[in-house]
């Protein structure tokens, strides 16, 4: 069950990640200003906002099965919006409306992949099932990423949302013959946005995730390409004897796939971690050294080889985390109350991830980019006191096992 959750959203991912390389430059060549694209990248986290705690409490009262097909649909249609934005009038537009519904259609499917996994997995193994589905959810980002930035360069930018599209509509095929229903409850009630689950467990863990998805997505997915151009750094692989050269764009869908690529291995290794060492909290801790340390390397890099040591630890740190803080927030949390937790989870990172470039590109016009990667490595371990706090708080210790977490 939890591998045909992951063959899914592997497939949708690539039209999360396939905008990042293109659209930066794109917006000077369709006429879209800085702002309007960081509106652009982070207007489907700013749906999530909304769409979340209704996805949350949709899966309490009817299952999870039909919300994830409908998502996984959903988000397809939205890649294919990207084609349509290159040739219209009004890219911007376009492109506003498509990142808004694939975030109504990634509130469905996150919150509903993770439902699935703490329904079907025993806590002295949920570390490991929550970093194998939360793997395959970004595994189809870093793919997105090199598609958007290689074969943008290579063809054409809508060559490159059309092939995302494409696979974003066989995720949902492949869903609806193979996902099953695990989590009917069918209670009565309306769906609100600010139906969230706010006990001290699922705000402390959405504290941490705000922090990680600030500093990952808001800060160095959208500044990345902007970064490798005013370095003047670019990638050359050398094919067959021929060296293939490759500039920001996709430079930067390179280092942003290795990126996600160090994250999802460090995903499955940190759940797995946690469920060996009987704890998540040392494990996360970890991890979020891990991600601070990754953009202090990237606030001195003085070459590519150390923007590319810092992509794959801040990639790692993130990773790492991912596992085991949803399986903490599963350890912690009654079953009936499993959707709107996740829902609650989502909602406090796509805050931070959708806080994030709006913050990060004008300040990066003001201050440089030493600067807004200096102040990102504080994030983690400002996130790392909230997790102690919160964990201390509500267990009386800083390190609970998992026995002493399960509900």
């Amino acid at each position: 069950m939890v591998f045909a959750v992951v063959a899914s959203t592997s497939f949708v991912g690539f039209g999360g990640g396939v905008v990042f390389p293109i659209l930066p430059n794109l917006g000077e060549v369709l006429g879209i200003s800085g702002f309007m694209v960081g509106v652009i990248l982070s207007a489907n986290r700013w749906t999530r906002i909304v769409a979340n705690a209704p996805a949350g409490v949709l899966i309490d009262r009817i299952g999870t099965r039909k919300p994830f097909v409908a998502g996984l649909a959903i988000e397809g249609l939205a890649t294919f919006g990207y084609v349509i934005a290159i040739g219209s009038s009004a890219p911007e537009a376009w492109f506003v409306a498509s990142r808004i519904a694939w975030g109504v259609g990634s509130a469905m499917v996150f919150a509903t992949a993770y439902t699935i996994t703490a329904d079907v997995s025993e806590t002295d193994s949920r570390g490991t099932s929550m970093g194998i589905v939360r793997a395959g959810i970004t595994f189809g980002f870093p793919a997105g990423l090199v598609m958007g930035g290689v074969v943008s360069e290579l063809y054409s930018n809508a060559t490159a949302f059309v092939v995302a599209a494409g696979f974003a509509g066989l995720a949902s095929v492949i869903a609806f013959f193979v996902v099953p229903e695990t989590h009917v409850d069918e209670r009565e009630g309306g769906v609100t946005p600010w139906d969230l689950e706010l006990s001290l467990p699922a705000l402390t863990i959405g504290l941490v995730n705000f922090g990680l998805y600030f500093a990952y997505i808001g800060v160095l997915f959208s500044t990345l390409v902007l970064y490798l151009e005013a370095e003047s750094l670019s990638v050359s692989l050398a094919l067959a004897d021929a060296p293939l050269e490759f500039g920001e764009q996709g430079a930067s869908g390179l280092l942003m796939a290795v990126t996600v690529l160090s994250g999802s291995i460090f995903t499955i290794l940190g759940g797995a971690l946690s469920d060996a060492v009987g704890a998540r909290v040392p494990v996360l801790v970890a991890f979020l050294v891990t991600t601070c340390a990754g953009f202090a390397v990237l606030a001195v890099a003085p070459s590519l080889s150390f923007v590319v040591a810092g992509c794959v630890l801040i990639g790692a740190g993130q990773g790492g985390v991912g596992g085991p803080l949803t399986a903490l927030l599963a350890d912690l949390t009654l079953e009936e109350r499993m959707g709107r937790a996740m829902g609650t989870n989502n909602v406090f990172g796509d805050v931070g991830g959708g806080l994030g470039p709006l913050v990060s590109l004008p300040f990066v016009e003001l201050a440089g980019f030493e600067a807004m990667y200096a102040l990102s490595a504080i994030v983690p371990l400002l996130a790392g006191v909230v997790l102690l706090a919160g964990v201390y708080r509500h267990t009386g210790t800083l390190s609970p096992t998992v026995e002493d977490t399960a509900v």
